[in-house]
């Protein structure tokens, strides 16, 4: 017996404190977000469709927050993003289509792909609004992409995220980027929930990013992850996401 096992038994045999037979006691192991969990489901059922996930800068330039996507200066479509600017002449994202012309700059359809991360807008804060969020947008491009395309991969993505079918209907609506625009409402218990906006890319979208519209066509679309994770595990305040509370996190 060695000697450090002699002094081990000796300390063992003079102490009732000590039971080296006793398991050890595990250490406490963290939680995931749920905005983590969310984003990580999202990603898979994307991915097994064939999305590839991109992601881009957080500060962004005019020019591809805004210009790019169909919104010049002066446009009143604008003031839909409250937009924070700083003094370097750049902006904090609202919201992550700017990924989207960055990546069609660089890569030649066929292509399809998400961008999920953080945007930033300047609002007030109550239980359903936050000035710092998650979104994840979408887009699809090719010869023939049409909105039954579309309407096939959301229905599936919501299926696939809810573990159930879920009913959806295309309302019309306006966005600068695409045309024509809709929201997509998804039903829920016992009424209709606005679940993102949608539309078949903009011709000038598809120029400014540097592809021919005449020969290319694809949708986009954009919700929020903050919404999906609320409606998936009845949250019904967005600002728990960011209070650090362990109350809250020790649930998922």
């Amino acid at each position: 017996m060695s000697k450090a096992k002699k002094e081990l038994k000796i300390k063992t045999k003079n102490s009732d404190s000590i039971d080296i037979t006793v398991p050890g006691v595990k250490p406490a192991l963290g939680h995931l977000h749920p905005l983590t969990l969310v984003r990580r489901r999202i990603e898979e059922i994307f991915g097994q469709m064939g999305f590839s996930i991109v992601e881009g800068p957080e500060m962004e330039t005019e020019w591809y927050n805004f210009d790019a996507l169909n919104i010049p200066k002066n446009h009143p479509a604008r003031d839909l993003w409250d937009t924070f600017y700083l003094a370097s002449g750049l902006l904090l994202r609202t919201h992550t289509s700017p990924v989207q012309i960055r990546y069609m700059e660089k890569n030649q359809p066929p292509l399809r792909i998400i961008a999920p991360g953080r945007i930033f807008r300047h609002e007030a804060t109550d239980v359903s609004h936050e000035f710092n969020f998650h979104q994840v947008e979408g887009l699809m491009v090719d010869k023939t992409v049409s909105v039954a395309n579309f309407k096939a991969i959301i229905q599936e993505f919501l299926k696939e995220f809810f573990g159930k079918d879920m009913e959806i209907r295309l309302r019309p609506s306006y966005f600068p980027f695409v045309e024509p625009g809709f929201e997509i409402d998804m039903k829920w218990e016992d009424g209709w929930l606005e679940m993102m906006g949608a539309g078949m890319v903009h011709p000038n979208v598809l120029k400014n990013a540097g592809l021919n519209p005449k020969e290319w066509q694809g949708f986009a679309f954009g919700m929020g992850m903050d919404r999906l994770a609320m409606i998936k595990y009845k949250i019904d305040d967005i600002r728990l996401f960011n209070s650090g509370d362990l109350r809250f996190l020790n649930q998922f």
